[in-house]
C-alpha cells in the first residue's frame, strides 16, 4: 500500500486544517492495516524474450523532480527538466530543433504544438516560447502543477484549484477563465486532465469531465465520472489524473482512488466505468483501455465496453508509471527504472530493458516509437519488435 505518492494540495486555510487531521486519521489507519513499513515489491521475473526494446536515440537535460509532461507535435518532442530548461527535438532522429531557458524553475510543463511551448514556473508564471524564443509571461493568481496545452494558437492553463484560463499564445492576452461552481475544497497534486478533441477543450473538474468552447470558455458538456464515497474530504477526493488517453472518438481517464472510464465525445456521454483505485494515468487505443491499481495490479478491459480482457499481479509495489500502448505492445516502468514491454493480447511479458532511472512523466507514443523521460532527465526514443 502507498501513501505518500500522491498529496492532495489544499486551497484555504479552512481545507489545510481539514486535511491536516484527515491526512493524521488516513495514515493512522494506513500504519494499522499495512505496518510500519513498506511493502516490498514482487521480484522481477524471470524472463526469456519474445520480443526486443531498441534505443533510437537518447538526449539528456538535466533531472526531473515531480510531474512533467511530454509534448508532442508535428514530429517534434519536446521535454523540459526541473530547472527550466526546454528542448524540442526531432522525433525521428533526435537532432536538436532547439534550447531555451526559462526564468526560474518549473513546476508544471510542457506544452506545445510544435512551434510554440509553454512552462509554468514555481513563481506561478506563465511563460511561452515560440521555436525557442521568449515571447511573453504572464503572471497567474495560483499554483499550477498540469503542463499548459498549446493548441489552436491558444494557450490554456488549469490551476490546482481547478480554474482553467485561455490566452492567445501569440501576444499573451487573458480571454477567459471558467471553474465549475461547488468544486471540492482539494485538490490533487499531481497532473490533472486537460486535453483538446477536435474544436473542443476537455477539462477535469474533480470527478467530472468538462467539454468547453476555446474560444469562450463556455460549457458544452459536463459528464460526471463517478461518485466519491468516502466519511473526509481526503477519502472523497476523486481527481480525474492526466494525461488523458485518447481512443478514436473516446477518451479514458482515471478518476483518483475511484475509477477507470472511457467517455463517448460526439455525445458528451459517458460510456462505462469499472471500479479501480488507483493513481495513475490509464492508456488506450480502439481494443483496449490498461491502467494500474494503487497495489500495481494491472488490467486490461475492452474499449468498446469495459469486460476485463485480462490482468497481471506480478508487478505489485513496483511504484508502476502510467502505461502506454504501442501497436500489439503495453509497456509500462517501474520504479527502479525497468521498461516492461507486455502483450496486450494476454498480459504476458514480452521484454525488458534498464533504463537510468524511473520515468518521470508518462510514457508517449508517436512517430510509431516509445517516448521515456527520466528522472534523471534522460528522453529515449525506444522501438518495440
Amino acid at each position: 500500500m502507498t501513501f505518500t505518492r500522491f498529496i492532495p494540495v489544499a486551497l484555504s486555510q479552512r481545507a489545510t486544517r481539514l486535511l491536516g487531521g484527515a491526512l493524521s486519521a488516513l495514515a493512522l489507519a494506513t500504519l494499522a492495516a499495512c505496518g510500519s513499513s513498506k511493502p516490498s515489491p514482487a521480484p522481477l521475473e524471470s524472463l526469456k524474450p519474445e520480443a526486443s526494446l531498441t534505443t533510437v536515440w537518447s538526449q539528456r537535460l538535466d533531472s526531473v523532480s515531480g510531474a512533467l509532461t511530454l509534448a508532442s507535435s508535428q514530429g517534434v518532442i519536446t521535454t523540459a527538466s526541473t530547472d527550466g530548461e526546454i528542448a524540442a527535438f526531432d522525433g525521428a532522429t533526435g537532432a536538436l530543433r532547439w534550447r531555451a531557458q526559462a526564468k526560474g524553475d518549473l513546476s508544471a510543463a510542457v506544452g506545445s504544438d510544435g512551434r510554440h511551448a509553454a512552462v509554468v514556473t514555481t513563481d506561478n508564471e506563465l511563460q511561452v516560447f515560440d521555436q525557442g524564443k521568449w515571447v511573453w509571461t504572464e503572471r497567474l493568481p495560483g499554483r499550477v502543477i498540469t503542463a499548459p496545452l498549446v493548441a489552436g494558437e491558444r494557450v490554456f492553463v488549469q490551476a490546482v484549484d481547478r480554474s482553467v484560463r485561455g490566452y492567445d499564445a501569440l501576444d499573451g492576452r487573458w480571454l477567459w477563465q471558467y471553474q465549475r461552481p461547488g468544486g471540492e475544497p482539494l485538490a490533487l497534486a499531481t497532473s490533472g486532465a486537460l486535453g483538446a478533441f477536435r474544436d473542443t477543450l476537455l477539462v477535469g473538474q474533480g470527478s467530472r469531465l468538462v467539454g468547453l468552447d476555446p474560444l469562450k470558455g463556455t460549457v458544452r458538456f459536463d459528464v460526471n465520472v463517478g461518485t466519491p464515497r468516502g466519511t473526509n474530504e481526503v477519502e472523497r477526493l476523486a481527481d480525474l489524473v492526466g494525461p488523458m488517453a485518447r481512443a478514436d472518438d473516446e477518451v479514458c481517464v482515471r478518476a483518483f482512488q475511484l475509477s477507470v472510464a472511457c467517455l463517448e465525445l460526439n455525445r458528451g456521454s459517458l460510456r462505462w466505468s469499472r471500479p479501480q483505485a488507483g493513481a495513475q494515468a490509464v492508456a488506450a487505443n480502439e481494443r483496449l483501455v490498461v491502467g494500474a491499481d494503487g497495489a500495481d495490479r494491472l488490467t486490461a478491459w475492452k474499449t468498446e465496453n469495459g469486460d476485463v480482457l485480462w490482468r497481471a499481479d506480478r508487478f505489485t509495489h513496483r511504484g508502476l508509471s502510467a502505461p502506454a500502448i504501442i501497436g500489439e505492445r503495453v509497456a509500462v516502468v517501474d520504479a527502479e527504472g525497468y521498461l516492461h514491454l507486455l502483450s496486450s493480447t494476454d498480459g504476458r511479458t514480452l521484454a525488458r530493458i534498464e533504463l537510468d532511472s524511473a520515468a518521470a512523466a508518462a510514457p508517449l507514443v508517436a512517430n510509431q516509437l516509445l517516448y521515456v523521460t527520466t528522472r534523471k532527465g534522460t528522453l529515449y526514443a525506444l522501438r518495440a519488435n
